[in-house]
């Protein structure tokens, strides 16, 4: 064993190269490149493209009230035609838009008729409730079957809730418009339209 260390390993000790590099240090070196080319094969690259497309969304959603919905006045009493009457619609429209809007109403017609009976619709006031989610600038509109702007610069947003207060004036209710006309269940439609700004 003695002989074999001095015969392999004593050059080392005069600074020269091992002469038996090609029985020990050529399978080293081998084994370092391998494991070197090894490691840089396993760094590999794959990319992929991840596309978002999006479409402008104008939705009035179906649980909003106002969709297929009646809001009710009833003159009873006299008590009744001498008072103001308002009623509050919770959720009248729940609105999802992607782009700020305005919202509109309008009546069908000029009449809320009842047979050949008539009761004109500027009777009704509309005017957006404080507990409405949905923001913008809101002023009362006198009812007409010209299209007028309920709520204008509201913010874009997902169900967005609408609560609208509907109500007729004392001043209203008491005078010929109203106090007078053959009793009976006056009917008129009323048209909301959301519109991107």
């Amino acid at each position: 064993m003695k002989s074999y260390f001095n015969s392999n390993f004593s050059v080392f000790n005069k600074g020269n190269f091992p002469l038996n590099f090609k029985k020990i240090g050529l399978p080293l070196v081998m084994l370092c490149v391998l494991s070197l080319s090894t490691m840089v094969a396993t760094a590999q690259e794959a990319s992929s493209t991840i596309n978002i497309i999006l479409a402008d969304v104008l939705s009035i959603d179906p649980e909003s009230a106002a969709m297929d919905g009646s809001v009710d006045f009833s003159y009873q009493t006299a008590a009744d035609y001498n008072s103001e009457q308002v009623a509050t619609v919770p959720k009248s429209l729940v609105i999802t838009f992607s782009k700020d809007f305005d919202v509109r109403v309008k009546a069908n017609g000029e009449y809320f008729e009842s047979g050949n009976n008539f009761i004109p619709v500027n009777v009704i006031t509309i005017r957006k409730n404080a507990s409405s989610t949905l923001t913008g600038t809101s002023s009362p509109v006198v009812l007409s079957t010209t299209d007028q702007i309920l709520v204008s610069g509201a913010a874009l947003g997902y169900k967005l809730q609408l609560d609208l207060d509907y109500l007729i004036p004392a001043s209203k209710a008491s005078s010929n418009d109203i106090l007078g006309k053959p009793a009976g269940n006056y009917t008129q439609k009323v048209i909301y339209t959301a519109t991107a700004l």
